[in-house]
């Protein structure tokens, strides 16, 4: 049999279009010349400036890129958001990207999805023209991973929630100008009865009650927020009363994915600033990059990573068609937990690889050392990726009804 090579070849899988790369070098741009600058000043501060970034990248069209033209948005496919999470990975700074992708990717989907056109004109509009930062508020101090243990309570008055309660580790908490609220509308307990709340910060009752301090993430603000008697309106509720939980869970999924595609090209670019750095450092009569066992390792980091990348990229495809489908929640939870524990990998041998100097401040490894830690605990810890994959591989026993 003679194989004709020359009429059918291959063609590679490729996602991205002239128009992907020219964002790509638009977003990368917009990193090298407004983020990095500012890295170490926005680090030492503990926090960085939400509203002005965002209202820069409102005016780029970076915000909003899935969401309807109506509201501000692009309509744009999910390759556009692959590639603004991917190029915000390289930033200097972890605590940068993770404000930025929950402001476009974590507190923005169910409003933009299920919330009323009112909603959607007063919230989502500002936010996309970056005049609004957004939070969202579900961990609380006894439910983290296990949302479904929440306790805060919005109880029906008329036309009014009034809301009592708490969130912690809330991300963009001091800065935001609004928060979509995981709370209670129901007696009961467990998944039940729970509904998405959009709240407005200078509402009366709404308090910041603490500014966190990390151990990274440093320019990212993170807050205790409480809720004291604070009165909103119905109208602010975002689809139907009780189906809070389930909207949480659809935007948990891209969630998980945004910090997978954040994070793989942060370790990357961690990786490969070691290689710059061992092909310069001269040990024993050579470079360190020469040691065999260094360049091996180096290697197979390379490998897990691009291993990763295209993980990520498969679940994006599948995204496109139906994030709610189950293999999409697997398949996100698959990219989360690789993606911490990777990046918790890359963090340890990079910084081993630095010696001495990769332990000092002045030094970017020690950075991404710390912040890369956050990601197999924030979006659904390691071991809660690991409950979900193995329900969804029917590993478990049937979940009793409440």
């Amino acid at each position: 049999m003679v194989l004709d090579t020359q009429s059918k070849q291959a063609q590679p899988y490729q996602p991205f279009t002239e128009e992907h790369h020219m964002f790509r070098r638009a977003v990368r741009a917009f990193v090298e010349n407004e983020l990095n600058p500012h890295a170490d000043e926005w680090e030492a501060a503990g926090i960085f400036p939400a509203h002005a970034v965002l209202k820069k990248m409102g005016d780029l069209g970076f915000l909003g890129l899935s969401y309807a033209e109506e509201y501000g948005g692009a309509n744009a496919d999910i390759w556009f958001t692959v590639v603004l999470m991917e190029e915000l990975g390289r930033c200097d700074v972890a605590g940068v990207p993770m404000g930025i992708s929950v402001h476009t990717d974590m507190c923005t989907p169910a409003l933009a999805k299920y919330g009323s056109h009112e909603l959607k004109q007063r919230f989502l509009v500002p936010a996309l023209k970056g005049e609004m930062v957004g939070a969202i508020a579900v961990t609380e101090p006894g439910a983290g991973s296990d949302v479904a243990g929440i306790i805060t309570r919005a109880e029906s008055d008329g036309d009014s929630y009034v809301i009592n309660g708490s969130k912690m580790y809330i991300t963009n908490g001091t800065q935001a100008d609004w928060v979509c609220l995981l709370a209670r509308t129901s007696p009961g307990t467990g998944y039940k009865g729970m509904s998405l709340i959009m709240v407005p910060t200078d509402t009366p009752g709404f308090i910041v009650s603490k500014k966190l301090n990390k151990m990274g993430n440093h320019s990212s603000d993170t807050a205790v927020l409480s809720f004291e008697d604070m009165r909103v309106p119905k109208s602010n509720r975002i689809g139907e009363e009780g189906m809070g939980f389930y909207m949480q869970m659809e935007q948990f999924q891209r969630e998980r994915l945004v910090g997978a595609l954040s994070a793989t090209a942060g370790m990357e670019r961690a990786l490969r600033r070691t290689i710059d750095y061992l092909r310069e450092r001269q040990a024993f009569g050579m470079p360190l990059i020469h040691n065999q066992w260094i360049h091996f390792k180096l290697c197979e980091l390379l490998t897990e990573i691009e291993a990763l990348r295209q993980l990520n990229y498969y679940t994006a495809s599948l995204m496109a068609v139906d994030e709610t489908s189950l293999e999409v929640v697997k398949l996100a939870s698959m990219c989360k937990l690789k993606a911490g524990r990777l990046a918790r990998e890359v963090g340890d041998v990079c910084m081993q690889f630095h010696g001495g100097m990769g332990y000092m401040e002045e030094t970017p490894i020690s950075r991404y050392y710390r912040d890369a830690r956050l990601l197999s605990i924030g979006g659904g810890a390691d071991e809660v990726m690991l409950g979900i994959i193995a329900k969804l591989e029917d590993m478990l026993p049937p979940r009793k009804k409440d």
